[in-house]
Parts: C-alpha cells; sequence; structure tokens
C-alpha cells in the first residue's frame, strides 16, 4: 500500500508553497521491479526512505496524500488532520533511533484492534500520546476495508502526560484488560519518565488470553520435569465461536511478530470476544515449523472459557497431539455479582424456611397446650 502511494505521487505532485520539488513524470511497469532495482543499486529501500523524509519536507503531508486522489487518495485518509483546540496534529517525523512506530492493542475488547501512536503539534513542539480507536468506516476512502481508525481527542490522562516519546499496552493487573505505559521526557532533560495508566473503560465484554511458550529448557531437562521456556515468536492463535445472535466469529493473531524498531509488542496475545459470553467452539493453536518440513504444527482446543487465560506448551514441537495447555480463570464483575445474587437467594431461602419452622413450632406447642388441658378437663 504505502509503494502504491509513494508511486502515485512520484507521478505527479504539486506541493505549490510546501517546500518540496517537483520529481518529473516516472512511468513504473511494476511497483515491484522499481522498488527492488531501487534497492539493488542503492541498497535504500524505497518506501520507508520516501516517508521518512516526506514530513520533513512540508507540515500539510497528509493534507497532500489525503487530497491526491488515485490510489493515494483512495488508501490514505487524514484522520489526523482533526483540530483540538484550533491545533493541528501530525506524525513525529522518523528518526533512525526512533522509528515511528503504531502499538497495538484491543484496550475495549470489542475484537478489533486498537492503537497508540505519538503525534506532534505542528505549530510547536509539544509531542502527545493519542489513542486510536478501531471503528467502523463512515466515509468513502476506506470503504473497501470497513474500518477505520479514529483518533480520540479527550483522553485526559494521556493528555496530561508532556511530550510523550512512545505508548504502549501491557496487562498490568493480569485481569486481561489492557492498560497503557507511556514514556515521556523531561523538558531540557535527557532522563525519561515511565507513566502507567490503568485502564477504567467499563463494558460487559470478554476476552481469553493465550500465551504460546517456547518449551525448551536451558540445558536438557531434568527427567520427569516438564520444560515450559519462555514465550516463542511466531506463533498464531485463532478462534471460532458464535456471538449472541447465532452468526459464526472467529478472529486470529500472531504472538511477537517484531522484535525490533522500538515494536514493544504484548508477550501474549489478548483476542477481544466483545459482549459474547459463550464459550469458544474451537481455538486453533500454531508455530512456525522447521525449514524443508510440510507438516503443519497445530492443534486445536474446544470449549474454552471466556474471561480465561491459556498457556500452551507445545512439547515436542513437532508432535501436536501430545501438547498440553493450562486453563486459568480471570474472574469478573458479572463473576462477583452472580455470586452476591447466590448468596442473597441463599439468605431469603433460609430466612423463609426459618420463619416457616418458627411458626410450625409455635402452632406445636399450642397444640400440646390444648391436649394437657383435654386431660385435666376430663379427669374432672
Amino acid at each position: 500500500m504505502v509503494l502504491d502511494m509513494v508511486l502515485d505521487l512520484l507521478r505527479s505532485v504539486d506541493v505549490g508553497g510546501g517546500g518540496l520539488n517537483y520529481f518529473g513524470e516516472v512511468k513504473p511497469t511494476s511497483a515491484t521491479q522499481i522498488n527492488e532495482e531501487l534497492r539493488r543499486i542503492t541498497t535504500v529501500h524505497l518506501e520507508r526512505t520516501f516517508l521518512s523524509k516526506f514530513d520533513n519536507c512540508t507540515t500539510n503531508s497528509l493534507e497532500i496524500l489525503g487530497t491526491k486522489g488515485g490510489v493515494a487518495g483512495i488508501k490514505t485518509h487524514a484522520g489526523f488532520t482533526q483540530s483540538v483546540q484550533e491545533t493541528i496534529w501530525s506524525f513525529v517525523p522518523e528518526k533512525p533511533s526512533q522509528p515511528l512506530a503504531l502499538h497495538f492493542g484491543d484496550y475495549n475488547l470489542d475484537g478489533f484492534p486498537d492503537a497508540l501512536v505519538i503525534l506532534r503539534n505542528t505549530s510547536g513542539s509539544a509531542q502527545q500520546a493519542f489513542l486510536l480507536e478501531n471503528v467502523p468506516c463512515n466515509n468513502a476512502s476506506c470503504h473497501r476495508v470497513g474500518r477505520m481508525f479514529q483518533v480520540l481527542w479527550d483522553q485526559s490522562d494521556l493528555g496530561a502526560i508532556k511530550n510523550a516519546v512512545m505508548a504502549t499496552f501491557f496487562d498490568i493487573y493480569e485481569d486481561g484488560i489492557l492498560d497503557m505505559l507511556v514514556l515521556s521526557q523531561a523538558e531540557g532533560k535527557k532522563d525519561l519518565i515511565i507513566h502507567a495508566l490503568k485502564n477504567n473503560y467499563e463494558a460487559d465484554a470478554y476476552f481469553v488470553k493465550v500465551m504460546v511458550l517456547s518449551g525448551l529448557c536451558f540445558n536438557d531437562c531434568p527427567e520427569y520435569v516438564k520444560p515450559f521456556g519462555v514465550n516463542q515468536p511466531g506463533p498464531y492463535v485463532m478462534y471460532t465461536t458464535t456471538d449472541s445472535n447465532g452468526n459464526l466469529k472467529n478472529a486470529s493473531a500472531g504472538q511477537l511478530s517484531q522484535s525490533a524498531h522500538f515494536s514493544l509488542q504484548l508477550p501474549y496475545t489478548v483476542l477481544g470476544l466483545g459482549r459474547s459470553a459463550n464459550f469458544l467452539d474451537h481455538l486453533f493453536v500454531g508455530i512456525p515449523r522447521q525449514p524443508g518440513e510440510t507438516e503443519i504444527r497445530k492443534k486445536e482446543w474446544t470449549a474454552i472459557i471466556p474471561n480465561s487465560q491459556l498457556i500452551v506448551i507445545p512439547i515436542p514441537h513437532n508432535q501436536p497431539h501430545s501438547w498440553t495447555a493450562k486453563l486459568y480463570l480471570t474472574p469478573s464483575n458479572s463473576v462477583l455479582l452472580t455470586a452476591i445474587a447466590l448468596i442473597g437467594v441463599c439468605v431469603f431461602i433460609l430466612v423463609f424456611i426459618g420463619i416457616l419452622h418458627w411458626q410450625e413450632k409455635k402452632a406445636d406447642d399450642r397444640e400440646k397446650r390444648q391436649e394437657a388441658h383435654r386431660f385435666h378437663f376430663d379427669a374432672m
């Protein structure tokens, strides 16, 4: 997609006073051929080189991409050019020590990945972390995909952190709800500060958390000791279930797909289920296979409880039928409310039974007194 945008812009770009020069007329035969040829003769990647310099040349880069038309106009939506108190925000220019990165995570557990990004004030030097919510598409630029990212400008907690440098998601409380970690730099200082923000988003939503381990020991595993290992890069997780309307629903995600360029990915996979409290009908976990192998390394688990964490131990790697999994439940507010309701019902039944028992005992005492009075009267 990025290469299509670059080629479309290279064909004709007129920025006016924006500070960009006219590139001239280019007639590409193939986007792949141009990119590979440029990398062959210059060892420079076309997309990253162009976009890293593009934002330094003009502050209206998003407007140019959004109004250009053609491939760039279809695939680009200038969502970050919205104004907040007459302030325009844009991406922070990429640096070799700090590349531009989006950090993804489903903060509202609706089943669609959201993102955290650092934006800068184009009229100043302020930088701030913003949350991009994955919402249904509401304009023509994204109707083919059906989804888009919408900037949440009114996040007061994120707005209170000045000069943010990086932001990512992390489950601090191990409750399945993704919190936020923001790295900022004090003005005039080189020291960095880490801020932890608790996710107070309240919704009747469910999740499943999957962690795939490597199943390896540091040395030879001792006898009768099952190896756990550490988080493995590259596993694939997918589930299928039915929602509250009876429709089939499925989703998938990867674990640790990137480790460089400050990716700061989660060491596990959190899949939001929305408001569907149904069991997961099928949960598939697969791991990368060795070069030359043709057999797929994948195993299926059924009837997985929502709001649970599944730790998969794929040992031996080439024998999926021998893989094991440990299931840990995470109690939610609904479980607590259900327990309170159950205890309340039990107390009510006990009180009701106690009242009936007291009334029956009182009636028995009355009958005994009547029987005793009748006996004395007959004796006279």
